[in-house]
């Protein structure tokens, strides 16, 4: 009987999955042939207008083109989608005249929502050191949730580049260092962004950005050029714009950078041969602002004119704020410079995801102020919003155990510049919405403090000094706060704005004179608990050697000040890993784990008699990727291998018990590295190939198990082929890339 209500079951579910795929083929088959009958329908005009996009008038990331004319544009069909426009009452004024253009084609509204609208999260970089997918995911649905309510239809995030410096601003918009953790939360960020059908009204497009390799800009210079191998692109910097092109993003944004010498807005290679060739991708390119006309700047082109063809024929879409395509495309065109295929192409790209979005059934159907009340008040989107920041805390020293903290405290001194510090917590890129009042919103740090602790915790405060300059005035004051408390929390860091879009900074010390107030309070012998409010890696060695307890706490979002309550107090026990490598001075960088590792390697800190070594600073890093503690302890033993040999059709399975052998319940985020011993080519040190977070509770053991196939030894050879070699591989499982705790090696036959 059981066994025919499962075959039932499985019937059912094969009749439902059969009907879904052929409801999805149907309506691609109608929505191509709308395309094409309007298409046809289409002046060469009409058809340039669609590759146009302008901002408003307002908010931008570049400088505005205030145009008078923009609305008669739009009435003529001359504009195809819109940015920055913000409340659902300015979008809907923007709809009414595309739907009095001739053939009626609705505007998109794009907006960079990048970590949250109007319920704001930590930092993707912040995030990405929760190590948690579902996590990160559902911060994108609930930020797509509310972007929708708000009238847009396309966000430009996530952005995936990958990133091995510090120094530049845009570090803190990604999710760090490594490719294969990078990918995975590529793909969950635009599963969460694009939720479960596109078209659907809690739901926005996605765009993977920025094409390609824009995180790898010389000396951390924003916009700057890329200079790299074929097999250095692909092997490390490609990955994660595969994954999200594999979650069906709907859209890829250029990048600023040239990449070996062709600016990527129009660079053939990147979007004719590998994105629109290879990968097959059927969605649109958007240019990033202004890239288009800024290859004039590059040398690339001489004038707006040539700009146009150069975009155009590479396989950019649309034109951000350029005015190029506007300009130039349509006599290109007419003078036989460029074929109207490639517009034609690009028109359909655009039309296409209209018709996705259901604009062209309702062109007002995101615009429902109704819904925008409920999304943006919301009870649960603030619930994740603190579990999530709270996820994103590293703990990176806690000497002594000194946390989690007391509730029973007496007297604690909150001292620091960011410490009662609203609009600071939401970090770079934050939506700003007009008819928000964010200093009630946002929960301030020593409100979260004072939220926490009991009427029987006095608190006391002192600000010590400013982010940036030299002025110690405070210090006394502090000082003196500081030893009136049974212990002491500093909040220290950089001013939101001081990481981003060109924020590129040679030096990334903590600013000011914030690690002198930080010398000048441990001073007092109280016990110090230091948070570090940033962007980026920064570096503060004598707070790292000197202070017992530290925690990054990134740029958390609006309840920045209850997340870091709740870990402080033990009420989350932190979990988090670093994501990116923390240099020692900025004269390491780049640095990063998964380096090669050089004919003469150093094979400790002290070894630099002809060796790849610094002689005047230790050749490891600050923090290593994949760093970060717990208030408990874990022990790594019993590392057992199904086989010590497999064949390329072949798994080995690789398990180990982990058990909890501290006084807290926790998570553990178990990672597994490769590193292949010999190879055609360099093989890195090691390689993150998997990872596994697990909750255990104080006293328990899991059994945790990794399954290594040939897709997890492949790499590019030099003749760009994706291939795995015969040889010896060595296995490590640690709770960071410098700390191993279990180590085997297996081989691989023919």
């Amino acid at each position: 009987m059981k066994t025919n209500k499962l075959v039932k079951k499985h019937i059912f579910l094969l009749l439902v999955t059969g009907c879904l795929t052929i409801h999805t083929k149907a309506q691609k088959q109608d929505i191509n042939a709308r395309v094409e009958n309007l298409l046809a329908q289409m002046t060469l005009n009409e058809k340039v207008g669609q590759l146009n996009q302008y901002n408003d008038d307002g908010a931008a990331t570049g400088p505005v083109t205030v145009d008078g004319d923009k609305e008669n544009q739009i009435r003529r069909g001359e504009l195809g989608s819109m940015l920055n426009v913000f409340t659902v009452s300015r979008m809907r004024q923007f709809q009414d005249i595309a739907m009095q253009s001739r053939l009626k084609i609705p505007l998109i509204f794009g907006q960079d929502v990048i970590h949250g609208y109007k319920t704001t999260f930590p930092i993707p970089l912040g995030e990405a050191a929760s190590w948690d997918l579902e996590a990160i995911k559902r911060s994108a649905r609930i930020a797509a949730t509310e972007a929708s309510a708000g009238g847009i239809h396309w966000t430009f995030a996530p952005m995936v580049d990958i990133s091995r410096d510090p120094r530049w601003g845009r570090i803190m918009e990604g999710a760090g260092e490594d490719p294969y953790l990078g990918s995975l939360i590529a793909k969950a960020r635009v599963e969460g962004f694009q939720g479960d059908q596109i078209g659907a009204t809690n739901s926005v497009l996605a765009c993977a950005k920025h094409f390609a390799a824009y995180g790898a800009a010389e000396a951390g210079r924003d916009y700057n050029s890329v200079d790299m191998s074929d097999r250095l692109l692909w092997e490390v910097y490609l990955p994660p714009y595969k994954a999200a092109l594999d979650a069906n993003v709907a859209t890829f944004m250029t990048s600023f950078n040239d990449l070996n010498g062709i600016p990527a807005t129009g660079n053939t290679y990147l979007y004719r041969d590998i994105l629109k060739g290879k990968w097959n991708f059927s969605g649109l390119v958007v240019s990033d602002w202004g890239a288009i006309g800024e290859m004039i700047n590059h040398g690339f082109v001489k004038n707006g004119k040539e700009a146009a063809r150069a975009a155009i024929t590479a396989g950019t879409d649309i034109d951000m704020e350029s005015r190029a395509y506007k300009n130039n495309l349509a006599q290109l065109v007419t003078e036989g410079k460029v074929d109207i295929a490639l517009v034609d192409d690009a028109v359909r790209r655009v039309l296409r995801k209209k018709f996705e979005l259901g604009l062209f059934d309702d062109p007002y159907k995101y615009f429902d102020e109704k819904r925008e009340k409920e999304e943006m008040n919301n009870p649960e989107h603030t619930k994740s919003a603190r579990a999530i920041a709270a996820k994103s805390i590293v703990l990176m020293k806690n000497k002594d155990n000194l946390l989690p903290l007391s509730k029973e405290l007496k007297t604690i001194a909150f001292i620091g510049p960011l410490v009662k510090e609203y609009k600071q917590n939401l970090g770079f890129w934050s939506i700003e919405l007009n008819n928000v009042d964010y200093e009630k919103f946002i929960v301030s740090q020593w409100d979260g403090l004072k939220n926490k602790v009991g009427e029987n915790t006095k608190l006391l405060y002192a600000k010590g000094c400013e982010i940036e300059g030299t002025d110690k005035s405070g210090f006394a004051e502090a000082i003196e706060t500081a030893k009136k408390a049974d212990v002491v929390i500093l909040s220290i860091g950089e001013r939101r704005d001081m990481s981003g879009e060109a924020k590129s900074r040679s030096d990334i010390h903590l600013p000011g004179v914030q690690e002198d107030l930080v010398k000048a309070i441990q001073a007092t012998g109280k016990p110090v608990v230091v948070l570090i409010n940033a962007g980026r890696p920064l570096i503060f060695n004598w707070t790292a050697d000197n202070v017992p307890a530290i925690l990054y706490t990134w740029w958390l979002g609006s309840e920045a000040g209850n997340a870091i309550a709740d870990v402080l107090f033990g009420d989350v026990n932190p979990a988090a890993k670093l994501p990116v490598t923390f240099p020692r001075e900025v004269g390491q960088i780049p640095i990063y784990y998964n380096h090669f590792n050089t004919g003469r390697p150093a094979e400790c800190d002290d070894c630099t008699f002809y060796r790849s070594a610094y002689t005047d600073l230790k050749n490891s890093p600050k923090y290593a990727f994949g760093h970060g503690l717990s208030y408990t302890s874990f022990e790594y033993k019993d590392l057992k291998l199904s086989k010590t040999k497999m064949n390329k059709n072949e798994t080995i399975e690789v398990s180990f018990n982990l058990s909890n052998t501290g006084k807290y319940d926790g998570e553990e985020v178990v990672q597994l590295y490769l590193r292949d011993r010999v190879g055609s080519v360099v093989r890195p040190v090691k390689e993150l190939k998997d990872f596994k977070k697990i909750m255990l509770r104080k006293g328990e053991t899991k059994t945790i198990t990794f399954v290594i196939d040939n897709s997890k030894l492949c790499f590019y050879d030099r003749k760009l082929e994706y291939k795995s070699e015969d040889g010896e591989f060595d296995i490590m499982i640690g709770a960071a890339s410098d700390d191993i705790r279990l180590h085997s090696e297996f081989e691989l036959v023919d």
